[in-house]
């Protein structure tokens, strides 16, 4: 059955509310392998075999379902989506789909010759991942040798190839105090955009919660810092910068609302209205093997679940920022309460923040312990060496 006809097998008015319902993005996880090994990765703790993934066929399909569906942008991320040989295919199909192509890496496994492929093919962006810019940290942080060396050298040949550039910074107590110079480099590699991203503490993140979470001093000296460069590069640098939910006074709405505007493809599949979405028990996903992607987004059980705001306890029932936040995250609800209804501990009205709360200010003022690094099967258990 070809893409149009798994679209057209459903009556014109779904097609119709598809488009006008639509979700701005697709993330498309195109594999979980990667050769670093972030303590910090969003990637499920059990992460996904090669055996797996779906094939070349089944991602072009995806590609020009999403099109259909009416989104505008692809996000071609991880694991490492260089590590898929057929990403070029990829890429092409998107773009002759009329998707904006927005490639998120590591780098590490990039060569400039492949990055042109890539500009060829149709990708329109890139967005790099950085550990810090001191080198040493940044290869213990990834547990890859050479990996900021290659980095830098991945950034230059963006730009030398008239490509859009991203920085993407994962910050956490074992690199914060090098923000600084963290924008300094965005600067120097000539990115057009840095993400200043405060670790969120689900999956792997949550399983090194203790050797990751900064002080609230910290994370209170960086607001600063990226306050006065954000006034101080204007019109040279754009800072988006993530605050940590544990020292948040409101949560951020998940993925901006569940089922609102971001749709996730995992690397066999499924598909999620959220990238940790997996984490919740009794949850249905459905595949996009199986079933049209229009018709996941509109109908399918994981995505009516959370959306909108019918399903709301209180104190978020009766909020007035129940449009806003929409209850915060989901997963992280049910990593800390145990109830993935209830209000996201991150809000200030959660009867559960005060307590969430005082768990970072004890972790943050212990000593860090070792990383439980992002590894397949057993070795996820192990620590550093």
């Amino acid at each position: 059955m070809t893409d149009t006809q798994m679209l057209s097998r459903e009556a014109a008015p779904l097609e119709e509310e598809a488009c006008a319902r639509a979700p701005v993005g697709l993330l498309a996880e195109l594999t979980h392998r990667c050769p670093l090994q972030c303590p910090y990765c969003s990637n499920p703790t059990e992460l996904e075999r090669a055996n797996t993934e779906l094939s070349t066929a089944d991602w072009q399909s995806v590609m020009r379902q999403a099109a259909e569906l009416g989104i505008l942008q692809i996000h071609l991320s991880g694991g490492e989506p260089t590590a898929r040989r057929d990403l070029e295919e990829i890429v092409e199909t998107a773009a002759k789909s009329g998707l904006y192509t927005n490639l998120i890496t590591a780098g590490v496994l990039l060569s400039r010759e492949r990055l042109e492929k890539l500009r060829d093919a149709g990708l329109d962006h890139v967005q790099l991942s950085i550990q810090d810019v001191d080198v040493e940290n940044a290869d213990r942080i990834g547990a890859y040798k050479g990996g900021a060396k290659k980095k830098h050298e991945v950034a230059g040949w963006v730009r030398e190839l008239d490509m859009p550039l991203t920085v993407n910074a994962p910050i956490h107590r074992q690199n914060i105090e090098n923000l600084p110079a963290i924008i300094d480099y965005a600067v120097d590699v000539g990115a057009g955009r840095l993400e200043v991203a405060h670790i969120q503490y689900y999956a792997w993140a949550l399983k090194n919660r203790a050797a990751l979470m900064p002080t609230k001093e910290a994370f209170m000296k960086t607001a600063e810092i990226v306050k006065e460069a954000k006034e101080r590069l204007k019109g040279i640098l754009v800072i988006d910068f993530v605050v940590p939910d544990y020292y948040a006074k409101y949560p951020k709405p998940c993925m901006g609302g569940w089922g609102r505007g971001i749709i996730n493809v995992t690397p066999s599949g499924r598909v999620l209205p959220c990238h940790a979405a997996e984490s919740l028990p009794g949850m249905q996903f459905d595949n996009v093997r199986d079933r049209p992607l229009a018709d996941i987004w509109l109908n399918g059980s994981a995505f009516e679940k959370y959306r909108g705001t019918d399903w709301m306890k209180e104190p978020c029932r009766s909020c007035d920022r129940r449009e806003i936040d929409f209850g915060g995250c989901r997963c992280q609800a049910f990593a800390l309460t145990g109830d993935a209804a209830n209000t996201d501990p991150a809000c200030s009205l959660s009867p559960k923040h005060e307590e969430w709360a005082k768990v970072a200010e004890v972790e943050s003022h212990k000593p860090a312990p070792e990383f439980v690094y992002r590894r397949m099967g057993k070795a996820a258990n192990a620590t550093s060496e």
